[in-house]
């Protein structure tokens, strides 16, 4: 995650300085684009982190997890969020925690200094391209479609200060595992700001795009591979002798005490098994069950396979 900096402003706490774009490989189309706008020190505007308007294309759940996690935290004031939708259900879920709910896409992003686009990988293009004209580099866009790549985003802009994030559906409680990856003309500054704003969801890791599909293959589809194992566990402890719904509560607990210290006393996961298998103990025999039914190259294999089947979606 990015580390904190400290600005100096008579007015605004602002997250970004103005950068040039970062230098790549580009085709002669988006040269010539690069060219015709120009970017400058100019055109990368600074957005001010504590009065920046946030909004939302797409009104699912996930940008309501987003923007519940940000009001939440404190980072942003509901008044400075906003989306658009029509419909009953989804207005309701939004101004229920003050949200700005408007009617049309075309005014979130006039009214918006921060734009997510969270909608379907099938519509994004045609979404993207609808706004196109109303998109200006003084905008920060970010998009959490899956599979969908920043080079497109780009194009279909017309510009390429935007960054791409992978959250996952655990964003819905606050403990998301989020990625991000930023576009051409995005700034550092840019990224710490997406940075602090998924930070209050979950935690952040920044990678290089080419990693996002076996991202997508790990911490996308991997909230199903645990709903599978808890499952999986409560099965075997009715089986076992136990009612349903105690069985159901100690596998779930048992899962999330698991990571938490995984993921807090900084010991390798082998160690913590090792430190839980005794000599001729219970464990140890459970842990051999598993060993013989291929358990850890069948996990291996299920992230392998989903990355697979996300990069042939992407390509297409």
């Amino acid at each position: 995650m990015y580390g904190e900096k400290k600005q100096t402003s008579t007015r605004h706490h602002f997250c970004a300085h103005s950068q040039p774009p970062v230098a790549g490989r580009p085709s002669s189309e988006h040269i010539r684009k690069i060219k015709e706008r120009k970017f400058s020190m100019t055109t990368i505007v600074p957005i001010p982190c504590d009065s920046y308007k946030l909004g939302f294309i797409g009104a699912g759940k996930m940008a309501e997890s987003i923007a519940r996690g940000v009001v939440k935290s404190g980072l942003l004031p509901a008044s400075q969020i906003r989306t658009a939708h029509l419909g009953n259900a989804r207005r309701t879920a939004f101004e229920s925690f003050g949200v700005k709910v408007l009617d049309h896409n075309s005014q979130v992003v006039e009214d918006s200094d921060v734009v997510i686009f969270s909608v379907k990988p099938q519509v994004v293009k045609g979404v993207v391209m609808e706004l196109r004209s109303l998109l200006s580099e003084k905008q920060l866009l970010v998009s959490v479609v899956a599979g969908v790549k920043l080079k497109d985003l780009q194009e279909w802009a017309g510009h390429s200060r935007f960054i791409r994030v992978m959250p996952n559906t655990p964003a819905a409680v606050g403990n998301a595992a989020s990625v991000i990856s930023l576009g051409a003309a995005a700034t550092k500054d840019d990224g710490e700001l997406i940075s602090k704003l998924f930070g209050a969801i979950g935690k952040v890791w920044t990678a290089d795009e080419k990693h996002f599909d076996a991202i997508t293959g790990l911490s996308g589809s991997g909230p199903a591979y645990i709903f599978l194992a808890i499952e999986a566990l409560a099965d075997g402890g009715v089986a076992a002798g136990l009612p349903r719904d105690l069985a159901l509560g100690l596998a779930s607990q048992t899962v999330l005490g698991a990571a938490s210290m995984a993921v807090n006393t900084g010991k390798h996961p082998g160690q913590l098994k090792d430190d839980v298998a005794s000599p001729g103990g219970t464990t140890i025999a459970g842990i051999h069950e598993l060993e013989k039914a291929g358990f850890r190259g069948i996990l291996m294999n299920a992230v392998v396979a989903a990355s697979k089947r996300s990069r042939e979606l992407s390509n297409n």
